[in-house]
């Protein structure tokens, strides 16, 4: 509580018009190359491809020290998991988001870990080892 408001650490942008978009949690968001980057947005740019059934996306330091999006993917049925797969899943996203959002890797998985309500578990995610 921050006196009688209630503070959800949910961030949210304002465009030119007034409308606002959330971004997700604060403790969700990931620093790219100095530039904040909202797993929602990358998500929803990978949930654009016909064989994407659900995906969560979440920071991974690479060998150098830098943050890169990782993208935890389910497949819908009937898909196989191939690099060619993933390979054409950072191509979609880069015709649709600035370039350092792109998922530097991305795991196919059989699920994603949630709470009872149904949300994803992003602080799971980021535990899993590749």
């Amino acid at each position: 509580m921050l006196g009688e408001w209630l503070r959800t650490g949910d961030m949210f942008v304002r465009d030119e018009d007034g409308y606002f978009y959330s971004c997700g949690r604060s403790d969700d968001m990931l620093k790219v190359g100095g530039m904040w980057v909202a797993p929602m947005e990358v998500e929803g740019a990978l949930l654009e491809h016909p064989a994407v059934l659900e995906t969560g996306v979440v920071g991974r330091t690479n060998p150098d020290g830098l943050v890169k999006p990782h993208a935890f993917v389910v497949l819908k049925d009937g898909q196989i998991a191939t690099d060619a797969l993933a390979e054409e899943l950072r191509r979609l996203v880069r015709t649709r988001i600035a370039g350092y959002k792109v998922p530097a890797s991305i795991e196919f998985v059989a699920d994603l870990p949630r709470t009872s309500t149904g949300k994803i578990q992003r602080f799971r995610l980021r535990q899993r080892e590749s």
